[in-house]
């Protein structure tokens, strides 16, 4: 028997152990990593040669182990008890009968296409056990619209069909053909005007780096320099100066041997009246491609 720094008592009888309750399962860890720390740290000082385990710290092993198990045991458990079931609830656009070994893939396919998990569009809270989820609610309305989707996408393969194909295989779309990973299929200017427009052009810096971080690379979003630009640009004509020139800012610091990101820096001071940073920009996009024309540098010279 084993007692732990909370008076909790774990009693180690052959292969199964009986644990004190689980409000004294962190100390229990704590003080039993504590003592098999210093009994190895004792038998580092002893005389060499082979010796067997103290039968102490045999028992805190023992009870180490049981601790672990106990603790990790009740969300495992919770997830082995849900299974895909063999008829599946309130299918609406998919076919009734579809069982729930076939409707995995299909759901696993949805996922993977939008970037997202259960909860995304079905009633139940992230990291808890599947078999809290009430997946025949319609509660959640992004399940509506992924109804909607689907029959959008057998629509356009249909209308696919009367198409004369331009190579050797008709094209199909697929829900990852728009989405590639993301819930919304949006175009990188789409995607920063939304940001924009709800916390301004901090937002569009913050989400800006957030998109590129989670999907350069991925093909979702097209990072080159003239979506920002071009967002830019957009700002700079609905009147918001700084807007513009923060993200020209932006785009210089990603594409800096880009004349053109650095002449359209010059073209947002420009615009907004500072004619001294305009021509400095102006200098430095020459500096960075001697090529580069402007229909703005005469004004600022």
């Amino acid at each position: 028997m084993v007692r732990t720094a909370a008076s909790g008592l774990v009693r180690i009888s052959g292969n199964r152990p009986c644990v004190a309750p689980s409000i004294y399962q962190r100390s229990a860890l704590s003080e039993a990593l504590t003592s098999i720390a210093q009994l190895s740290c004792n038998a580092r000082h002893r005389r060499k040669g082979v010796r067997k385990m103290p039968s102490r710290a045999r028992s805190i092993v023992s009870c180490l182990i049981a601790l672990t198990a106990l603790v990790t045991l009740p969300s495992a458990r919770a997830q082995e008890e849900w299974s895909w079931p063999e008829k599946p609830k309130n299918l609406q656009v998919l076919s009734k009968d579809l069982t729930g070994k076939r409707l995995q893939p299909v759901m696993t396919g949805f996922t993977r296409a939008l970037g997202v998990r259960c909860s995304y569009c079905h009633v139940g809270q992230e990291g808890k056990p599947l078999n809290t989820y009430d997946f025949a609610s319609d509660q959640n309305p992004n399940k509506e619209r992924a109804r909607e989707m689907y029959r959008m996408l057998g629509s356009v393969n249909d209308h696919l069909k009367r198409i004369n194909p331009s190579g050797d295989k008709r094209v199909n779309m697929w829900c990852h053909t728009c989405h590639q990973g993301r819930p919304r299929p949006m175009t990188l200017e789409e995607a920063l005007g939304e940001a924009y427009r709800r916390a301004g052009v901090t937002g569009v810096l913050g989400r800006y780096r957030e998109l590129r971080e989670r999907y350069y690379g991925t093909g979702a979003y097209d990072f080159g320099e003239p979506s920002l630009n071009a967002f830019a640009y957009e700002l700079l004509n609905a009147g918001d100066h700084d807007g513009a020139i923060a993200v020209f800012r932006l785009n210089a610091s990603e594409f800096p041997l880009s004349g053109n990101a650095w002449d359209s820096l010059a073209e947002g001071y420009m615009t907004a009246g500072n004619k001294t940073l305009a021509v400095i920009y102006y200098q430095k996009s020459l500096e960075v491609d001697p090529r580069i024309t402007t229909h703005s540098r005469s004004s600022a010279s």
